[in-house]
C-alpha cells in the first residue's frame, strides 16, 4: 500500500512539473477534410487555425464555441482564411458540447477526418472526447502553443487552466467515460 501511493504522488509531481507531457497531444502534420477550432484560450487557437489552413492541412474551418466564436471567426478572416470556408457552431458551452454539436455537422457533410486546434492544455481531453463521440471519425490534435516562457504562467493564467485541466481530465472519465489514455 504505502508503495502504490509512493507511487501515486510520483506520477502527481512528474505531471504537475511536466505538464506537457501529460496535457499536451500533438499528431505532428496531417491532412483532413476540415479544422476545428474549440472555444476558449486567449485566441491563439485561430492564429493556429489561420497557419494550418494556410499550409493546406484543410480546406474548411469549423469554429466551435458560444462566446468567442465571432472574434474567433474574425481572426481567421484577418489570417487570410475565406469566409466560404468557414463555418460557426455557436451554441456548445463545454467541450464535450463542443464534440456532441460539431460531430453532428461533420456527419451531415460526411466528413472523415478532423484536425482540432485548442490550446496544448486542453489537447488531450478535446482529442478523446471528440474520438470518444464520433469514434468513426478519424480526429488529429494540432494545438497552438503559448510563446511564454514558464515563469510567466501565473501572471498569465494558465497555471490556473492547468489546474482546472488536471481536474477535468478525470472528471470527462469518470462523468462521461472519456477514457483519458
Amino acid at each position: 500500500m504505502l508503495i502504490g501511493a509512493m507511487l501515486l504522488l510520483l506520477l502527481a509531481a512528474v505531471i504537475w512539473f511536466y505538464p506537457g507531457r501529460f496535457l499536451c497531444v500533438d499528431s505532428g502534420p496531417v491532412s483532413a477534410d476540415v479544422i476545428i477550432v474549440l472555444g476558449g484560450g486567449v485566441h491563439e487557437r485561430p492564429l493556429r487555425a489561420a497557419q494550418l489552413f494556410a499550409e493546406h492541412a484543410a480546406a474548411k474551418v469549423i469554429i466551435t464555441g458560444a462566446g468567442d466564436d465571432q472574434i474567433n471567426r474574425q481572426l481567421l478572416l484577418k489570417n487570410g482564411v475565406p469566409a466560404a470556408a468557414i463555418q460557426v457552431e455557436n451554441k456548445s458551452l463545454t467541450t464535450r458540447e463542443n464534440a456532441e454539436f460539431t460531430i453532428k455537422l461533420l456527419r451531415a457533410q460526411h466528413v472523415h477526418s478532423a484536425i482540432l486546434v485548442t490550446s496544448w492544455y486542453h489537447a488531450r481531453r478535446s482529442l478523446h472526447v471528440f474520438e470518444h463521440y464520433g469514434p468513426e471519425i478519424k480526429f488529429y490534435a494540432r494545438p497552438s502553443y503559448y510563446g511564454y516562457a514558464r515563469n510567466e504562467w501565473l501572471s498569465r493564467g494558465i497555471y490556473k487552466r492547468m489546474r482546472l485541466e488536471f481536474l477535468k481530465v478525470p472528471g470527462y472519465w469518470i462523468c462521461y467515460g472519456v477514457n483519458p489514455f
